[in-house]
């Protein structure tokens, strides 16, 4: 089979079903990408980079600022694929996250060639992540934010239109696109790695968190992870906690992976970064030798941190689920999450976790101490939520049900 994958970071989301396909005979496997990719050069696979040939135009009106961007990338993406197709290459199936906009042109370049699309969120009007955060979002009757979300949606529904098929990876990002697409969506998780599993031998494990601190499983771990310290999973809820939490438990060690500086998702702050400004919130009201923000780590030492953890914290807006949350319970952590969509599809109160208001520093501490203070019930939590990760969750599971869906899409078996 000819499988085209086209990801703006690849290999993203499809690394697995890629190197899949790369170990069975007889495939052709071409990636199209802005960025080199990691997936290693070997017989039958074939890596092209498109470069976009200009920027934004001058005085753009600020609504379509977005919708520019994502053609210009179109333009760049579909020349490079008119050129791969003038070399002989015809795909069975295209797999494609159309997320920044490569997907716009591709039906005309194959007009035959059967589309996968891994969609991750629609934006929405109203609901979901939009003004869920009164505090630091506009409001949404506001007409001129409302327009602005309206036309984030632009590229996604141009896309769903000529979207063969579309995968997405929980129910939640499902039901954030508009009714009449849901029975062209199935919900198929990308699958947790098997090295995000619980400990064998945790007493010999350790942590460094800087020169003149090793953490073991003596020690108290809260921990806390975002791409970047962002509201949009809630570092502001977070941060207001830890004074609470070092109050009921004061020997405890935080610690916090993830970028200080800019955001993955939201507004950027209006005075510096969103993580100083939360803790000049609390300065005096805290003990931060105890409080370590040690930036973004490399996949095996954030494993062996969250296998240390004795209590995990993740808080979200109404968005896209992070990998994080699902392999911190696979690895068995016990988790203290907050009682939003897609949470509470994975977290079940007092089964698998602990669930809590995302506005209450209250309400999280308290949480935590419970955690920390029945360790009983914490390794309980913590197993339970190991089990329904591996079972719903895992590589294992999630793989061949993906592959199976690309089998259908490619055969023409579903989807038109």
């Amino acid at each position: 089979m000819n499988i085209l994958f086209v990801h703006q970071n690849f290999p993203g989301q499809y690394v697995h079903i890629c190197q899949h396909f790369l170990k069975q005979n007889g495939n052709t496997v071409v990636s199209v990408s802005m960025n080199e990719s990691s997936i290693p050069k070997t017989k039958g696979y074939h890596h092209y980079i498109y470069r976009p040939k200009r920027g934004n135009g001058k005085d753009i009106h600020p609504l379509i600022l977005d919708t520019e961007t994502k053609v210009i990338r179109a333009e760049a993406c579909a020349e490079l694929c008119a050129e791969i197709k003038n070399k002989g290459f015809t795909p069975d199936i295209i797999c494609g996250h159309p997320g920044w906009g490569e997907l716009l042109f591709l039906p005309y370049i194959w007009s035959s060639a059967p589309i996968l699309m891994y969609q991750e969120f629609c934006y929405n009007v109203n609901g979901f992540d939009c003004a869920f955060d009164p505090e630091l979002q506009p409001d949404d009757n506001d007409w001129k934010n409302s327009g602005r979300i309206h036309m984030k949606n632009a590229n996604t529904l141009l896309n769903l239109d000529h979207a063969t098929w579309n995968i997405t990876p929980t129910s939640f990002q499902r039901s954030s696109y508009p009714k009449r697409f849901h029975h062209r969506f199935s919900v198929i998780h990308d699958g947790i790695s098997n090295a995000a599993r619980p400990a064998k031998k945790i007493n010999t494990l350790s942590f460094e968190v800087n020169d003149d601190l090793t953490l073991t499983n003596a020690d108290k771990l809260i921990t806390f992870v975002n791409r970047h310290i962002e509201p949009y999973r809630g570092c502001h809820s977070f941060i207001r906690a830890i004074p609470k939490i070092q109050e009921l438990q004061p020997e405890a060690q935080i610690v916090v992976v993830g970028k200080k500086k800019g955001v993955s998702y939201g507004k950027a702050c209006d005075d510096g970064e969103w993580c100083d400004r939360f803790l000049a919130e609390i300065e005096g009201q805290y003990d931060p030798s105890r409080v370590h923000f040690i930036g973004r780590i490399t996949y095996e030492p954030f494993l062996t941190l969250l296998q240390l953890s004795k209590a995990h914290v993740y808080l979200t807006y109404p968005f896209v689920l992070s990998w994080s949350l699902l392999e911190a319970m696979s690895i068995g952590c016990a988790i203290v999450g907050s009682a939003t969509e897609p949470v509470r599809e994975v977290l079940d109160h007092e089964h698998n976790g602990l669930l809590v208001d995302f506005f209450s520093p209250q309400a999280i501490a308290e949480q935590v101490d419970r955690l920390l203070s029945d360790r009983k019930l914490a390794k309980k939590l913590g197993r339970q939520a190991h089990l329904d990760a591996v079972e719903h969750y895992s590589l294992e599971r999630c793989l061949p049900r993906q592959l199976q869906l690309i089998d259908l899409v490619a055969s023409r078996a579903i989807g038109h």
